[in-house]
């Protein structure tokens, strides 16, 4: 049967299927599938009849429908806790940068900090097949069994910045405890005695090292830990406000905070600035992240950089050598990248108290 020509105004605006193909032919689908894919079952004439709509219709093939058919596929899966700010999305371009030169494609969902979500975009990434999967853990990420599945399915797992804990695990991440030695250690420098903490939620790597860092930083100096002076939280700019209010309202207050995370310091920030307490004279601020805003307040924000691109640039190295690695007995490696302090005018003083 000859093709009917369709003319060009009849061309879909949705994507054109293998189905279409082979129904505009008049052939089955199986003869259609077999001439993309150049199988020496298919004549020369018919492959190209079927090349030649194809291109006229503007087929692409479905990668995941062929992953699906196939049980592998060229995708990566990856699983970050949310898409704002600076540093996800920038890891996420190192990891997509990084994927495409290695011949892979990469699938992103968010948790949005909930567990639920994460079990839910780790079945959706196993059903799509993919051939790896890396991720960063939800703020509330406790049980880890659903990431046994992934083991359990050969499928090379690799997490990044929010890490399980423990041997088994393969793992890029920054030296969370350096970078918040240096900070500290830089305020104490500064001339501050009273150095608060803002923390996150202690079961996360990332926020208990940063504590961590800070008490190395105390000790270093023969200073002693109060626990009046750590306020945990979320680490969001509410949070980081109310946690400035407290503060304030010791007896003895602060002459310097360091805070786990960004937002938090901002909190304070515009706190302080509302309440007439002059940054850094008064009250030395430092941070964590470097998010973008820290270099346009006013004064702009001391903060550790993460390497955020080479981050994400590690991680799909480290997928690749598991990769490699297959059939090898029990491949085991965490990568650690070292921080950058950025010191600007929150925590820098004309002279030491």
């Amino acid at each position: 049967m000859n093709p009917r020509k369709p003319k060009k105004e009849e061309v879909p605006d949705s994507p054109v299927s293998m189905a279409d193909l082979a129904k505009e032919l008049g052939v089955s689908m199986t003869t259609v599938s077999r001439a993309l894919s150049d199988h020496y079952s298919i004549g020369p004439a018919t492959k190209q009849k079927v090349l030649k709509l194809a291109k006229k219709l503007n087929y692409q093939p479905n990668q995941m429908a062929a992953a699906l058919r196939k049980g592998k596929s060229k995708l990566i899966g990856v699983i970050v806790p949310y898409i704002e700010g600076r540093f996800f999305p920038s890891v996420v371009h190192g990891i997509e940068t990084a994927a495409r030169k290695a011949g892979f494609s990469v699938i992103f969902c968010q948790s949005n900090e909930d567990v639920a979500n994460e079990r839910k975009n780790i079945e959706t990434l196993l059903n799509a097949q993919v051939a790896g999967i890396l991720v960063s853990l939800s703020r509330n990420t406790r049980d880890f069994k659903h990431f046994e599945k992934v083991r359990k399915r050969g499928i090379p797992l690799v997490f990044f910045d929010r890490i399980l804990e423990g041997d088994n695990v393969n793992a890029v991440v920054l030296n969370d405890r350096e970078g918040a030695f240096q900070t500290t250690k830089h305020l104490l420098e500064q001339g501050c005695r009273r150095v608060a903490h803002f923390a996150g939620p202690q079961h996360l790597n990332i926020y208990k090292n940063r504590r961590q860092g800070y008490v190395d930083a105390l000790r270093s100096f023969d200073l002693p830990l109060d626990e009046d002076m750590i306020i945990y939280s979320d680490m969001t700019l509410e949070q980081g406000t109310e946690g400035m209010k407290q503060l304030l309202a010791l007896p003895n207050p602060p002459d310097g905070v360091f805070a786990a995370g960004d937002s938090a310091i901002l909190g304070a920030l515009q706190l302080l600035k509302s309440r007439g307490i002059r940054v850094p004279e008064d009250i030395a601020l430092a941070g964590f992240s470097n998010e973008g805003f820290t270099a346009i307040t006013e004064p702009m924000l001391t903060s550790v950089d993460q390497r955020c691109e080479e981050m994400g640039q590690a991680t799909v190295r480290l997928f690749m050598e598991l990769v490699e690695a297959k059939g090898t007995p029990f491949y085991q490696r965490q990568v650690v990248l070292q921080p950058q302090l950025f010191i600007r005018e929150s925590s820098l003083h004309s002279g030491k108290r």
